[in-house]
């Protein structure tokens, strides 16, 4: 069914995350008496709470708060700010903030209303005639500032819900439960750990920004109050459910079903034989239930409720470390962090423990609940029953990741790490500063590449620049600065009495390792070469200025760092050699403004198209003198 030419023209779209999560709440007008609201930020800190918890989560946008007790006030802030969520408070006593709030809602139809309120005597009676039906939700206030960021979240997730779903197949966990205390209790536990986990899942990033952005692709969080909002939900998006978590008794045609939750799990598996169920009661009896349908159970009346729920999560809804169990004892047979250990130990797994877990779509799930789509899509159509065959299965499982790795790779300016640099890895930087101007034309490069999917169909070759890391022109101003070699550089001295100063250096001690696993991957002569600031102007063009470098691939690699190291620092010193300083000068710059980037290329490899940009005029290549 899947050859290897089909394999090998398996091609994997790039999944955009900057076109998830567009909707945000960024202003929220708060709805409440002074003392309510007062309680509500504690010492007036509601802000600062918000901000801190949006930072722990490495989340971005940390909404504003304004707080308003009249209609008066109301007004005069929603004509002068955009507010995208209003927060209701009733009080018990007189106040009317519900009066406030339906005024809102017809005046400004498209802003979400919600109500959180301590739930007292006082205020239940009065809700209990109130219309909440203007309301997406009303809460219980329980002191925890984290239902404060579950709301928000709950809110854009509902109103990202159906874009992102349609765009890159974001996954969806469904959440049924009509107690208002209960929901208000879980969301935040709930949310809390989903978003820890998106941050772990955020570091098969390459670099910074991806790992903001890839937080935006984690599973959305949907919340159902009756039997027919959520079999509604599930029948719009049931090819994206990551899995349901629901309780026995809630609505169902219009009156309070003690078997709803039960009849949804029903109906639920009958369409599904694998998708993670669990089901949450406070009537133990109904564990019978939860075994009968694959479910797992959670009692409500336990103490440890929300740990239990989130170890469940954790395990059956594909978060977390893969693990791999014998399928008779259920024990770990082998445990990987990360895709790229997942592609190491493939062909490993024994054959039982791999069929255990194709055959229930784990691999697919664990790759979903990381946003990791393009895979997830393609494994998720290769069930067991359409090929049975557990070696074709290690293939395609190998296969797909290498091309997604391949695909992640390419186009990007990945941070360098030593563990997870390897024959898949293409352009890397070591340090933040600037990759300088060949630097960047490379990266621009590699990105065109990247681009243009028809690179990827000639046969038996591949179109890549060679594989690169640059040393960021912070490394040369730390290097400079440790070695005090301003006073020798900036001097008249002679070309040779500034390289020898040079080649006198230390360069930081922590490359060492980082130079390490460069050549146990490239394993191939390297390219040293310069990539200042103001190299490749396009008026002022430094090609031929500055010095590039060769070195031997050499079975000794400590000879081999030897004669690196010296090569950079030749490259550095030649920023100040009297060429340099000449053309410096004649073109009005600035000899102590410059600096300088090193790019180690890999030398053109067998069986490999390399787009190797390099102006003939930079063929200048210096032979370095070992003394």
């Amino acid at each position: 069914m899947f050859s290897k030419l089909k394999l090998n023209q398996l091609y994997f779209k790039d999944t955009s995350f900057v076109n998830l999560m567009t909707k945000r709440i960024f202003n929220v007008l708060l709805v409440a008496n002074p003392y309510d609201a007062f309680m509500l930020e504690d010492d007036g800190r509601i802000d600062e709470k918000i901000f801190n918890e949006y930072m722990n989560l490495s989340l971005r946008y940390p909404p504003r708060f304004t707080q308003v007790s009249t209609e008066e006030a109301a007004w005069k802030q929603l004509e002068n700010t955009t507010f995208d969520l209003v927060i209701c408070m009733p009080g018990s006593d007189n106040s009317d903030t519900f009066e406030i709030a339906r005024s809102i809602k017809e005046q400004y139809p498209h802003i979400p209303l919600v109500v959180l309120t301590p739930f007292s005597h006082g205020i239940t009676a009065r809700m209990e005639h109130e219309d909440l039906s203007i309301f997406e939700y009303v809460f219980c206030w329980l002191g925890n500032t984290d239902l404060l960021v579950s709301i928000i979240k709950l809110i854009e997730d509902k109103m990202n819900l159906e874009h992102d779903i349609k765009e890159v197949g974001v996954q969806m966990i469904l959440l049924v439960e009509d107690s208002i205390r209960f929901y208000s209790s879980v969301l935040p536990n709930l949310y809390k750990f989903v978003l820890k986990q998106s941050q772990e899942f955020a570091t098969e990033a390459l670099n910074a920004h991806q790992r903001t952005l890839r937080m935006r692709g984690r599973p959305k969080i949907v919340l159902a109050r009756t039997y027919e909002e959520a079999m509604d939900l599930y029948n719009k998006y049931q090819n994206n459910v990551l899995g349901v978590i629901t309780d026995a008794r809630y609505p169902r045609g219009g009156v309070v079903d003690p078997m709803a939750g039960i009849k949804l799990l029903a109906e639920v598996r009958s369409r599904d034989p694998f998708i993670p169920l669990i089901l949450q009661s406070a009537e133990v009896n109904n564990k019978v239930y939860a075994s009968r349908y694959g479910a797992s159970f959670v009692d409500k009346n336990s103490k440890k409720m929300n740990i239990d729920l989130r170890e469940i999560v954790s395990d059956d809804f594909g978060f977390g470390d893969f693990i791999f169990r014998n399928p008779d004892t259920l024990e770990e047979v082998a445990r990987v962090h990360n895709l790229k250990e997942l592609q190491n130990v493939i062909f490993a797994i024994p054959k039982e423990s791999l069929l255990y877990h194709i055959s229930r779509n784990h691999v697919s799930r664990w790759l979903y609940s990381r946003a990791m789509f393009p895979p997830a899509e393609f494994l998720k159509q290769i069930t067991w029953d359409s090929l049975q065959d557990i070696d074709a299965h290690r293939r395609i499982i190998f296969e797909a990741i290498v091309k997604y790795r391949k695909m992640k790779n390419q186009g990007v300016v990945a941070v360098f790490q030593r563990d997870r640099f390897d024959r898949y890895s293409n352009f890397a930087r070591i340090g933040e500063g600037s990759l300088g101007g060949k630097g960047r034309g490379l990266a621009f490069i590699d990105n065109m590449v990247k681009r243009h999917a028809e690179f990827d169909e000639f046969e038996n070759a591949t179109v890549v620049i060679p594989k690169t890391v640059v040393l960021c022109t912070d490394i040369f101003d730390e290097f400079m600065d440790t070695n005090s070699l301003y006073q020798v550089a900036l001097s008249d001295a002679d070309d040779d009495t500034i390289l020898k100063a040079f080649l006198r250096a230390k360069l930081p001690d922590c490359l060492v390792e980082d130079f390490f696993a460069f050549f146990d991957v490239v394993k191939s002569p390297i390219a040293i070469r310069s990539s200042s600031l103001l190299e490749d102007s396009h008026y002022q063009p430094f090609a031929g200025i500055y010095s590039t470098y060769m070195i031997p691939y050499l079975d000794d690699k400590y000879e081999m760092l030897r004669m690196l190291s010296d090569a950079i620092k030749g490259v550095y010193a030649s920023v100040f050699f009297r060429d340099s300083k000449a053309y410096m000068q004649a073109t009005s710059n600035v000899i102590d403004q410059e600096k300088m980037a090193v790019i180690l290329q890999q030398v053109s490899v067998r069986n490999m198209v390399t787009v190797f940009i390099l102006p003939f005029r930079e063929w200048r290549v210096r032979s370095i003198i070992i003394r």
